[in-house]
């Protein structure tokens, strides 16, 4: 492959769309407009402390992690590991649900939680034959429901929706109303009983350093600090302006300050809203669901051990969960403090104060915790997202652009175009540099 490629926005479809293309011979410059890549994955070190831009795991089993960060992917992260399942919490009661499959040490525990019946114990272990059946192809094609009416169908009781899936699946879909497509649910679901969740000990940022270095390897020449203020097609004006795919070649991209850089192909891997003003696609999505995380730390010497398992609020929806990141990842600490974090999912946490927050985290662990004193909870920092994913309601996926949607020899790259995760990104950079390629 030859020819000059120009990718706009360093998250993680965008590296692996420029790395894909200099391995294959073209030339290639990437802009980000930040300080750093990363785009929505990014980590932060406040006093010491590790913090991600809000809690996010990697999912192991993802086939396009494997693909794009190698097999030894999660010995190369030196990811830390979540056990299995949760703890499901309520007022004075915690009780672990795990997959017995994968937790042989938990089984007797959640053979004995008394939140879930055992027919539905059963009926989750059939769900997860059925879905191990499937071919990749399969999900996200066909017809489509929410997360609820799915369980529903499945014969799923309302006491393990409740219990369980809402808050579990409120900190995957940041969605607890679980009126998220199915489909998302079927692909984590698998993905979770074929493989880890964890964090690297480095932060989450780690997966893009990886991802960018990786791409500095092939030769692509990475700019951070660069805004694109537009894209224009040859021949033609700004493309959002366009009546139609033209033959004309090549593009310009035009940087914030005025200059220019002439190319062959661009991939424009920017956030959706700086996608569709980009590329004037209206197909792209642009409504967000927020996300709020909380981080906290107990006093120097107060330990904090769950299993390392996600602590699930099941009576209240703020916090929806609590997790025990200091005891997953001991680096994201600084000597022996426990760090916790937790999420709030809606609009109105984007609000609240940061003190009214640490306040209904520590009154969760009072009422879960009884007899132990966390008044010495402080906040370390909060992180308001107002778009953590693009909204997923059924048959959102029909709808998604196609990587070559854009005119002229512009195509995109982003979760929008797959689904919205890490897998998501993953995969779309690889289709945005296949198509791309067409113009080099």
């Amino acid at each position: 492959m030859n020819g000059d490629a120009t990718v706009v926005g360093g998250g993680l479809a965008g590296l692996v769309a420029a790395a894909r293309l200099a391995e294959a011979g073209a030339d290639v410059t990437l802009y980000e407009r930040r300080p750093a890549v990363g785009g929505r994955v990014r980590t932060e070190t406040v006093d010491g402390f590790t913090l991600d831009r809000g809690f996010q795991v990697l999912f192991s089993s993802y086939p396009a992690v494997e693909r794009e960060l190698g097999p030894d992917a999660a010995d190369a992260l030196n990811l830390r590991t979540f056990a299995p399942g949760a703890t499901i919490c309520r007022p004075g009661s915690r009780s672990v649900l795990s997959d017995p499959l994968r937790d042989p040490r938990a089984a007797l525990a959640s053979l004995l939680n008394d939140e879930v019946s055992f027919s539905d114990k059963l009926r989750t272990l059939a769900l997860r034959h059925d879905l191990a059946e499937r071919d990749e192809d399969d999900f996200f094609a066909g017809p489509d429901a929410s997360i609820r009416e799915y369980l529903r169908d499945w014969g799923f009781a309302d006491d393990y929706v409740e219990n369980f899936v809402e808050p579990f699946y409120g900190g995957i879909t940041l969605d607890r109303s679980l009126s998220t497509s199915k489909h998302v649910f079927e692909y984590t679901f698998r993905a979770m009983s074929r493989g880890a969740i964890g964090v690297p000990a480095e932060g989450m940022a780690a997966v893009p350093e990886a991802l960018a270095a990786r791409a500095r390897e092939a030769g692509v020449a990475i700019e951070t600090g660069e805004d694109v203020a537009s894209v224009r097609t040859a021949g033609q004006g700004r493309i959002p302006f366009r009546t139609g795919r033209g033959d004309a070649e090549g593009a310009t991209v035009e940087l914030a300050d005025g200059s220019t850089r002439e190319t062959d192909a661009v991939v424009v891997a920017t956030t959706p809203p700086e996608a569709r003003r980009l590329t004037g696609v209206e197909s792209i999505p642009t409504e967000g669901v927020p996300n709020v995380t909380g981080w906290y730390a107990l006093p120097a010497g107060e330990s904090f051990e769950t299993g390392k398992r996600i602590l699930l609020n099941a009576a209240d929806g703020s916090p929806n969960a609590v997790v025990p990141m200091s005891e997953v990842a001991p680096e994201y600490v600084p000597d022996d403090r426990a760090l916790l974090a937790a999420t709030f999912l809606g609009e109105a946490p984007l609000d609240r104060p940061a003190a009214g927050l640490r306040d209904d985290v520590r009154d969760a662990l009072e009422a879960w915790f009884p007899g132990r004193d966390f008044d010495g909870l402080e906040t370390v920092d909060t992180h308001r997202v107002r778009f953590a994913q693009f909204a997923q309601p059924p048959g959102v996926h029909a709808d998604l652009p196609d990587p070559d949607d854009p005119e002229g020899p512009v195509v995109l790259a982003g979760d929008y175009t797959e689904w919205s995760s890490i897998q998501g990104a993953l995969e779309s950079g690889r289709t945005a540099a296949s198509a791309a390629g067409k113009y080099l």
